[in-house]
């Protein structure tokens, strides 16, 4: 084995996430073992490139090591202060929706936070329960009928009836459209924000972002139509609702 060390090992990373900067991490440490294997068999010395520099390499190896785990110790502390603060201020807009809809405030559970998963363990299957299907067609028909007031009660009983349905999203969505138009816009911000706390981190998290901002500024509540915006940028922004989100943000001036 060649006792040099090649260029991109101990080039600045370029990593942009956690795993990639633990991969570089793991890549570096297996390039320190096999370097003081050599150190220790003495096989190094043998080889004619060898040039009297190797402990260097290794310290300059080393102190690559160090600074990759500083990197990444501030980047997960970043991502955990990021959550937080999302937790907190999604915390605040319940408190407030609550207000506005006449509630007990003192009776909100406590905050979840946003990293608490959704429950359902990845490749597992959607399953539909006896009826779920039919129960949401039926919901769907009246709001096609225009029944809006009949619809959302439909909808309120489906989502209370099949918890983590597989078209629950999308019940949660008609029951949003639903309420508005009905004239119950702090009714559909509710229903969006119950659909954004389910799963932070889910498929439907960026439609449901979108729209509770859209919600929140027919409810003149500029500053939380924004905040919600802001995230769904900073956190999906490659979707095609961050797009959305850019021109809302535009149309209320948020700063």
């Amino acid at each position: 084995m060649s006792c040099f060390v090649s260029g991109p090992a101990l080039a600045p990373a370029q990593a942009e996430s956690v795993a990639d900067l633990r991969a570089e991490l793991t890549a570096l440490s297996s390039v320190v073992a096999d370097l003081a294997r050599e150190l220790s068999s003495g096989s190094a010395a043998s080889q004619p490139d060898f040039d009297g520099a190797l402990i260097d390499r290794v310290e300059r190896i080393r102190e690559e090591l160090a600074r990759l785990t500083g990197r990444t110790e501030e980047l997960e502390f970043r991502i955990r202060r990021t959550i937080d603060e999302a937790s907190n201020r999604l915390g605040d807009l319940e408190f407030r929706m609550t207000e506005l809809e006449g509630g007990d405030t003192s009776a909100l559970p406590p905050a979840r936070p946003l990293d608490s998963g959704s429950g359902v363990a990845d490749g597992d299957t959607p399953q539909f329960a006896a009826g779920e299907q039919t129960a949401f067609d039926s919901a769907r028909a009246l709001a096609d009928d225009g029944d809006y007031d009949a619809a959302a009660d439909a909808l309120q009983q489906f989502l209370e009836f099949y918890p983590g349905s597989p078209i629950g999203a999308d019940a949660s969505m008609l029951l949003g459209e639903m309420h508005r138009a009905r004239g119950a816009e702090p009714d559909a911000a509710r229903a969006y924000l119950n659909l954004y706390l389910a799963d932070p981190d889910g498929a439907d998290a960026p439609r449901a972002l979108l729209a509770l901002g859209e919600s929140l500024g027919r409810l003149d509540q500029r500053e939380e139509a924004c905040v919600m915006f802001d995230e769904l940028l900073d956190r999906f922004a490659t979707t095609p609702q961050a797009y959305e989100a850019t021109e809302a943000r535009a149309r209320l001036a948020c700063p």
